[in-house]
């Protein structure tokens, strides 16, 4: 067949020269080298055609992807959470239900990439298609996941990456059978500009036939405008996920593809054309799982109102959801809704079980909302508790010590430091130290924290309390030292800057006091609400926050200082 080829091409071609002789009217010597330059000529030009016309076949294409893919693969995947492991066969459900319709019987197969920097999505030849999780957390519907795959699919359909893949073995000179380690980033990278709007056609026409709305791929492109904006400065709004996604990436996904106003206007006038009628979107079923990492990201910026939100919204479509319930029950602490905080660490263990750290918090809380009743209640939650319930006596102890009954906490406090083989009881001593700290009973703290930190000195959460402690009971300098000694295991902590900012204020430094003050309250603003301050702290560290806050305003408006 490829003889056959050859020979019609240099017939072409022979035609071709012949009328473009006559036209010119060039006299030429009769020749046996006109001949042979002729087909030089021809071999040459036939090696310049486009690469369909010596098209490998599908057994070949499909074992070249294979092999491409295990290459890829032969290394460690990155982790990824429980949540995270529903996205891929969520991926492979979606993609199953459009190759279904694809024009080329491939055995399609449909890949997740847990990297948030991978603002893009790819094929392999012989069917293989990747997204990754930067470009999916962009996305709210399944009909925008469908119009990404389809357009991948049908690279593929169209033979594109088989071409690209044909033209990479001649430029480099490899066998069929050596593609192992030949790099992603070849199909990674876009391909020619009416390649991609063909595939941008094929795929919406593809999403449609399979049920899906072609508006998909509008509000898709529409989002690529926006980081298309941003990148390039003329953004007004930027949106919150602009800044999570990697610049370097967005980039080079913007040079290789087709700018999103003029995919936005194919489409649209597709639909025109078409007379497709207008469907209503389907629910992207794992966009909870991104709403929540945007609920994490905002809580750490100190964004308590939208990371509520945010995870509120997590949890419409995914009510179970331990990561979202986790974040919403911090953002709620965070506003000082102490109450709602403990009935969300409440419905986490009764869906997904109870750690030590859980009913921990779930005891703060509730003796932040209501200090009589917190040991109660959390007494009767421990009763519906199955199992081993002895690792929940230092919090109900605890709470027992807020209600005025702190004889099972003496008898505990005895047993640990007479126990110098339990590897647990610093902890649970520093444990305690702190719920006496709460109850205002700071000589009592002191001990029991002074005994965790001799016996595991570089615990940082027993240095930390033994500072807060010292700070209350007017000791200053020891405060400081204890911060010191907190500072050379961790720098990242925001209450050592800010335990700093209250001894100092203490010992009347406010210049320096204030500078910390700034630094923590600026990105963590809880410390600035004093019903969250009092809740975990000493009435000295909330009057100290009040006084800061004060002076702040007062140097800011530049009015003269109250004399005390």
């Amino acid at each position: 067949m490829k003889r056959w080829l050859t020979l019609a091409g240099i017939v072409a071609l022979g035609l071709a020269a012949v009328v473009v002789s006559e036209r010119r009217k060039v006299d030429t010597a009769a020749s046996p080298s006109g001949l042979l330059y002729l087909i030089a000529d021809s071999e040459q030009e036939l090696t310049r055609l486009p690469m369909r016309f010596t098209r490998m076949s599908d057994e070949d294409e499909i074992s070249a992807g294979n092999e491409i893919v295990r290459g890829y693969f032969s290394g460690p995947r990155p982790a990824t959470d429980s949540e995270r492991n529903e996205i891929e066969p969520y991926l492979k459900q979606v993609g199953a239900r459009l190759a279904a319709r694809a024009h080329r019987r491939l055995p399609y197969k449909f890949y997740y990439l847990a990297d948030r920097t991978f603002v893009n999505a790819f094929a392999l030849p012989g069917g293989h298609v990747f997204i990754g999780e930067g470009l999916l957390a962009l996305m709210e519907s399944e009909d925008e996941l469908a119009a990404v795959l389809g357009h991948e699919l049908e690279h593929i359909d169209h033979y594109h990456c088989a071409e690209r893949l044909q033209k990479e073995q001649a430029l480099r000179k490899i066998p069929l059978g050596g593609l192992l380690g030949l790099p992603l980033a070849i199909f990674q990278a876009g391909y020619s500009k009416d390649q991609e709007l063909e595939a941008d056609r094929e795929g919406t026409r593809l999403a449609v036939e399979a049920g899906y709305s072609a508006n998909g791929a509008i509000r898709l492109f529409e989002t690529f405008q926006r980081l298309f904006d941003k990148i390039h400065g003329r953004a007004t709004t930027p949106r919150d996920e602009v800044s999570q996604v990697a610049r370097d990436a967005l980039e080079g996904y913007f040079r290789s593809h087709p700018l999103p106003a003029e995919r936005i206007a194919q489409v649209k006038t597709m639909i025109a054309s078409a007379g497709w009628e207008p469907r209503t979107e389907r629910d992207l079923t794992v966009a909870y799982i991104f709403w929540t990492e945007r609920a994490q990201q905002a809580l750490d910026r100190g964004k308590y109102a939208q990371a509520q939100q945010l995870a509120g919204r997590s949890l419409q479509v995914h009510p179970d959801s331990k990561n979202a319930l986790t974040v919403l029950a911090q953002a709620k602490f965070a506003q000082a809704d102490f109450a709602g905080a403990a009935e969300s660490y409440r419905q986490i263990m009764d869906l997904h079980g109870w750690s030590i750290e859980l009913a921990e918090e779930y005891a703060l809380s509730l003796s932040a909302a209501h200090r009589p009743g917190a040991a109660n209640e959390f007494l009767q939650w421990m009763d519906s508790v199955k199992g081993d319930t002895e690792q929940l006596r230092i919090p109900s102890d605890g709470l027992l010590i807020l209600a005025g009954d702190p004889g099972p906490a003496r008898k505990v406090q005895a047993l640990l430091r007479a126990d110098l083989e339990n590897l647990a009881a610093p902890r649970e001593l520093s444990d305690l130290s702190w719920w006496w700290y709460l109850a205002g009973d700071y000589p009592a703290a002191a001990e029991l924290q002074q005994i965790a930190v001799q016996r595991q000195p570089h615990n940082l959460t027993a240095l930390v309390r033994l500072a807060w402690i010292e700070i209350e009971l007017r000791r200053l300098t020891d405060a400081l030292r204890t911060i010191d000694t907190a500072e050379e295991i961790d720098t990242h902590l925001p209450e050592k800057t800010m335990m700093p900012a209250v001894a100092r204020w203490q010992a009347q430094e406010h210049d320096l006091a204030l500078r910390d003050f700034e630094a923590v309250a600026k990105w963590q603003p809880a410390w600035t609400n004093p019903h969250w301050v009092q809740a975990l702290y000493s009435p000295l560290v909330v009057q100290s926050m009040q006084e800061m806050q004060i002076e702040r305003e007062r140097r800011r408006k530049g009015a003269p200082a109250v004399k005390p």
